[in-house]
């Protein structure tokens, strides 16, 4: 038997290779105290079993998000299907049967950065789209913006950002299917958009963190999704760099994608706790949700955050910070890492196909909130 993580987004460490199961350790972001993304190789003989627990499970970030949680799956690194794992509190077990000499094992299906190159080049190809490098992270990648449409004669604005969190790899591929719909010349809901509204999307906030196999932070340790009260280009470019160029331009909606360890369900979070929330905000939140929900069954209202009373809101998070800076709609969407409970998989559970369906669908909640503002 063979395990490595040696290669993009890779993240486990071997305590002993010769026990049974044999224990592994995932690391921690660096210069943080967080972790739960893994991402490795298990090569070995075809029919064997090979036993495998995670012994500090227990101490990740979220616990709870091992609780019925089944662990995600690749031959091919294209088509990824669930292993059933035990979770005792402490550790995390599951057994790999080979059916192909090596396979690839992950928190939830990875979104490589070849694979974020390929979707920015795929999409400036298209006549509609300007691709701009905003500036550089801490390890010397690009943050790079696509804007969708004509910026000079929108009515409106739409920001989408994604994978603050990099381990929430959820969220790039919902990018991909978003922009996906939003460039299909037979698309009509995409076409009636950009008939008056622009895009800025930024497919990955955190590229230094996705390449290190990190779960929550960037390359310095910060939480990017508490730096937008004051960020920095030493601690956190990434999102200085994209807040001044969302100063810059202003947006009518903003929509940050997330991804949930624990919570088994889709849902958004607004920002009913910033200072100056009103009606105009609980109106387009709620149109947006009740238009969300009547065109995707994988999206629901009832189960998620606990909402922060008034004046309590943490205004370090990106969307508390736009909600209260544009005075408009500002929402966290949030996928689950485990399944939508509501309609469970038992093959795939939440998947990469699963969250470009979603983005296919927030077509039409955006474009009925745009109607009413």
């Amino acid at each position: 038997m063979y395990i490595t993580s040696a290669f993009d987004s890779g993240n486990i460490e071997i305590i002993n290779a010769d026990s049974s199961p044999v224990e592994l350790a995932i690391r921690q972001d660096n210069n943080s105290d967080f972790y739960q993304w893994f991402h490795f190789r298990l090569e070995g003989e075809v029919g064997e079993s090979y036993p495998l627990r995670i012994v500090n499970a227990g101490k990740a970030a979220y616990p709870e998000g091992w609780e019925n949680y089944r662990v995600c799956a690749s031959y091919d690194r294209q088509n990824w299907f669930r292993i059933g794992a035990d979770y005792d509190g402490q550790t995390l077990d599951f057994t790999v049967e080979l059916d192909q000499p090596s396979i690839y094992l992950a928190y939830f299906a990875p979104f490589s950065w070849e694979r974020h190159l390929d979707l920015l080049a795929w999409a400036q190809s298209n006549d509609r789209v300007q691709l701009q490098t905003l500036g550089k992270t801490l390890d010397g990648r690009d943050m790079t913006l696509l804007t969708v449409g004509d910026a000079q004669a929108a009515k409106h604005r739409v920001w989408m950002i994604a994978r603050q969190h990099p381990g929430e790899t959820m969220a790039e591929w919902f990018v991909e299917g978003f922009l996906e719909a939003l460039l299909d010349d037979a698309n009509p809901a995409a076409q009636t958009l950009l008939a008056d509204t622009v895009f800025y999307i930024v497919p990955n906030m955190n590229p230094d963190g996705s390449v290190r196999g990190h779960l929550r932070t960037n390359a310095a340790g910060a939480n990017l999704n508490r730096e937008w009260l004051n960020p920095s280009m030493d601690r956190s470019p990434e999102v200085y760099l994209v807040r001044e160029k969302m100063l810059a331009v202003g947006g009518d909606i903003f929509l940050d994608i997330h991804g949930d360890e624990a919570l088994p369900y889709n849902f958004v979070a607004a920002c009913e706790g910033i200072p100056g929330y009103d009606e105009r905000h609980a109106k387009l939140e709620e149109t947006f949700k009740r238009a969300f929900e009547a065109v995707s069954p994988d999206f629901q209202t009832e189960r998620g955050y606990d909402v922060d009373k008034p004046g309590e809101a943490n205004m370090t998070i990106g969307t508390s910070w736009c909600g209260h800076q544009f005075r408009t709609l500002a929402l966290t969407l949030e996928m689950p890492f485990k399944d939508n409970d509501n309609l469970p998989d038992p093959i795939e559970g939440w998947s990469p196909a699963r969250s470009q369906q979603l983005a296919r669908d927030i077509l039409f909640p955006i474009r009925e909130t745009l109607k009413i503002l």
